[in-house]
């Protein structure tokens, strides 16, 4: 079916969502909680990529494990009656490009090196249309018409990735370092999804912004008495994304304001580009994950937290912005997880990852004179905290946070900090 199909579908579905949704935002207007959850969904690439479904000889769908992700949120989001006031998806949602290039980036002279490594696991296939983008679609009409929500693209998510002619694979691979650098680019298959026009934000109130078609969007919701905006950045965000949301800050000054894009922190707390995709390297108009930071994030004091994906593990630093004032930075990402497939008697490869459910859970407890906000991970498909379960370092440790104790690796998913300067930051803007 087409995706066209899988939104017709949904005539009968929207109408009542939209009714739900206008109680669900006439609750949240008067709501006054103390405290709320925000969910991060990280890159959910690997459930989705048609590789890891039984039709393919895969052990088990992995897709199921991203359709779980997508009923907890449901069921635990304000509107019926969770504590889930918004979420956002921080990119690579789905696995496989369908051209080999955009259309215009042929028309600005740019040319790809054969890459035999890259096309034998991500050339780019019918299936990523066929597949992968429905199941997405699937998914997140589950919470559609429940709760303000984003979604950003990553490079998986672009329409095409190749191999720069000025960066090409070493002639034999030894290890990633070997492939060569690629690029990502065009955004018509994530707009056909996640695009301002599609049902998921046409007309919603919340949904207050878009740039590129929706590839960049801005959201406003509202909970623990305070109305937040919520600017999602596509992939190595260009000038020309970064003025408009530098717009979009303008447009509603003083609101807490909260950033996600998919690439802009290592795993190790740098904000460095990984060396296989850097954007910037190929394209200038492009921005690094550090140029995002001095070009827009730290010029504007409204913006306190920014969250992102795209790297293998986590991160948490804080550092000041222009203005003196805390901005607290977050990775989350478990697209190499590969229990499941343990489990599934698989043996673990580069390319089976698959994430094992994991997600995150950020639940703002604003009662205090200095709030607080608690980061738990959680994975849908094992019905766990990572702080419940007694294997945990042992799965993930030595490939994401090697040479941490089984404690610190804990810690590294399951913390808290203070928003030390919230309320003073933003009294004026309190509901």
């Amino acid at each position: 079916m087409t995706l066209l199909g899988h939104w017709t579908r949904q005539i009968a579905f929207s109408s009542v969502a939209a009714m739900a949704l206008a109680a669900g935002t006439a609750a949240q207007a008067n709501s006054h909680d103390d405290s709320f959850t925000i969910a991060v969904l990280p890159d959910t690439q690997n459930y989705i990529d048609y590789t890891h479904q039984k039709v393919e000889g895969f052990p088990f769908d992995a897709s199921q494990q991203f359709l779980e992700q997508m009923e907890y949120v449901a069921a635990n989001v304000e509107s019926v009656g969770g504590d889930i006031a918004f979420v956002t998806s921080l990119g690579d949602v789905w696995q496989h490009q369908s051209l080999t290039m955009d259309p215009a980036h042929i028309a600005r002279g740019f040319k790809s090196a054969p890459n035999p490594f890259f096309d034998e696991h991500l050339a780019p296939t019918p299936k990523v249309k066929t597949v992968e983008m429905p199941m997405t679609l699937k998914g997140y009409q589950m919470i559609a018409g429940k709760v303000p929500f984003s979604v950003v693209p990553g490079n998986h998510d672009h329409d095409a990735m190749w191999t720069d002619i000025n960066h090409p694979p070493a002639k034999e691979f030894k290890d990633m370092s070997s492939v060569g650098m690629v690029h990502a680019g065009g955004t018509a298959n994530f707009v056909s999804v996640f695009g301002k026009d599609t049902p998921f934000f046409k007309g919603k109130k919340w949904y207050v912004d878009s740039f590129n078609g929706g590839a960049n969007s801005a959201q406003i919701f509202v909970a623990g008495g305070y109305r937040f905006l919520h600017i999602g950045l596509q992939f190595h965000a260009p000038n020309a994304a970064l003025e408009w949301a530098a717009r979009v800050v303008k447009t509603y000054p003083g609101l807490p304001t909260i950033i996600s894009t998919h690439d802009y922190m290592m795993s190790n707390g740098e904000r460095l580009a990984n060396p296989i995709i850097d954007n910037h390297a190929v394209d200038p108009d492009d921005n690094t994950p550090q140029m995002i930071w001095d070009k827009f994030i730290k010029q504007h004091d409204q913006i306190f937290m920014v969250l992102c994906g795209h790297e293998n593990g986590q991160a948490f630093r804080i550092d000041s912005n222009e203005f003196g004032h805390k901005v607290y930075q977050i990775l989350s990402d478990y697209q190499d997880r590969n229990q499941t497939v343990k489990d599934a008697g698989l043996a673990p490869t580069l390319f089976n990852g698959i994430g094992d459910g994991w997600l995150r859970l950020m639940r703002f407890e604003m009662e205090a004179a200095t709030p607080k906000v608690r980061v738990e991970t959680y994975s849908t498909h094992y019905r766990k905290r990572s702080r419940e379960t007694a294997q945990y370092a042992a799965w993930y440790r030595d490939h994401e946070q090697p040479g941490k104790t089984d404690e610190a690796f804990h810690d590294s998913d399951d913390f808290a900090f203070d928003l030390t300067d919230f309320k003073a930051r933003f009294a004026k803007t309190a509901r």
